[in-house]
């Protein structure tokens, strides 16, 4: 009997060190988590190393919560019940707390939850590998301290993990006939179900959700139904000129792309002008280190194309596409029926990387350091907005509904 208790207590302070450093963790990704949604002058986390090991990616992804709650404070959640699990042989005897007489056998439980986590986790994982394609460290950890915590709770004489998950829901249906914790589980449900429709509606704690709503129709699909044909988006002589500066690495900027062409579709008066802004180190001086590789070799060929009157033609494509290299620029092309020799030669010239050159010398002194960047008026509005409130501005400034 004396080795069960030692043994209970080894086990028990086991599975409190688990999870006191899955709640530390947890922590950390909290604080990543709202510095990457909520903080605009947040500075990279220690996790964060490269385009695959990236924590902050993660975090930005629609997949980084669950009903909105970011899961970060699931996790917070988790181990917390853990916790309260652990101490409830003693808390019990607290008159607030006397509800946790009804978790008679804390260890299966812990057992159930430390699986059951687990196995969500691998999901999380498999998504975080072949969709987002990117690894968050601190969640990995969070992952092997989940089946660690399960792996050392579960009674291997009795049963593993399944006697785990039979007595859970046992005790479970055993609390429930009692009268007054039927009525605060119900409570305690509708609450919860309040809560995450709460949180679900309205992206308190998602922003990422938010603009996914916002943008669905321009991140949906890299497919611009809306572009036009020749050197001119809008109406030559417009009164309201829209400077659009854009990468054509940027992520974004294919959703800004179809944004623009919706507007110009949509309101009169207004004429788009595309400025090159490539962030990649061929021709941008200003950067310090490699990035959107292959944006100033496209910048040089939509200038090429601009000379064969199809400028908007070969632009919407190379968002859609993303080529690779000249020979597939090569093949684009020739389907748009472009003079290849011609362009390939003009696209290479001097004075075609003087222009991009230029668009950036031009863009930097106004302040322009990312994109997308609108400008209206002579004002720079940096980043991707709600189409609604961008098509607001150019009203404001002159233009007019169709």
């Amino acid at each position: 009997m004396e080795n069960e208790n030692k043994s209970l207590l080894v086990k028990k302070t086991i599975i409190l060190i688990l999870t006191l450093i899955g709640f530390i963790t947890t922590i950390k990704l909290a604080i990543i988590y709202y510095n990457a949604n909520f903080n605009p002058y947040a500075l990279p986390s220690f996790c964060s190393v490269s385009d695959f090991i990236d924590c902050d990616g993660v975090a930005k992804t629609t997949e980084s919560q669950f009903f909105g709650v970011p899961l970060a404070y699931w996790g917070l959640f988790l181990y917390s019940f853990i916790i309260m699990l652990l101490f409830a042989p003693k808390l019990k005897e607290y008159k607030l707390l006397r509800f946790l007489e009804v978790f008679k056998n804390p260890l299966d439980y812990i057992a159930s939850l430390g699986i059951i986590s687990f196995i969500i986790s691998m999901s999380l994982l498999f998504i975080s590998l072949f969709e987002i394609n990117k690894l968050c460290v601190l969640c990995a950890c969070t992952y092997a301290i989940n089946l660690l915590i399960a792996l050392v709770a579960a009674d291997y004489k009795n049963g593993h993990f399944i006697n785990a998950f039979k007595q859970s829901v046992k005790d479970f249906f055993e609390a429930i006939k009692i009268k007054k914790y039927l009525i605060a589980f119900i409570i305690v449900a509708a609450l919860a179900a309040g809560f995450l429709t709460y949180t679900t509606k309205s992206f308190i704690f998602t922003p990422q959700l938010k603009n996914q709503s916002v943008f669905a129709e321009f991140i949906r699909t890299k497919h611009n139904k809306y572009a036009v044909k020749g050197n001119t988006l809008g109406e030559e002589n417009a009164k309201v000129v829209l400077y659009a500066y854009t990468d054509y690495r940027c992520p974004i900027c294919c959703a800004y792309n179809i944004m623009i062409h919706k507007l110009a579709k949509e309101l009169k008066n207004v004429k788009v002008v595309h400025k090159n802004l490539p962030l990649d180190t061929e021709c941008n001086k200003y950067l310090q280190q490699p990035f959107h590789i292959g944006s100033c070799t496209m910048a040089r060929y939509a200038i090429a194309a601009e000379r064969q009157g199809k400028f908007w033609d070969i632009n919407s494509i190379f968002f859609e596409k993303q080529p690779n290299n000249e020979e597939e620029i090569l093949e684009i092309a020739r389907k748009l029926n472009l003079d290849t020799d011609r362009l390939q030669k003009d696209a290479n010239s001097e004075e075609i990387s003087k222009q991009v050159e230029t668009d950036i010398e031009l863009a930097t002194a106004k302040g322009v350091n990312g994109t997308p960047t609108s400008e209206i008026n002579g004002k720079l509005y940096v980043g991707i907005r709600p189409y609604e409130e961008f098509k607001k501005l150019l009203i404001e400034a002159g233009a007019e509904e169709r």
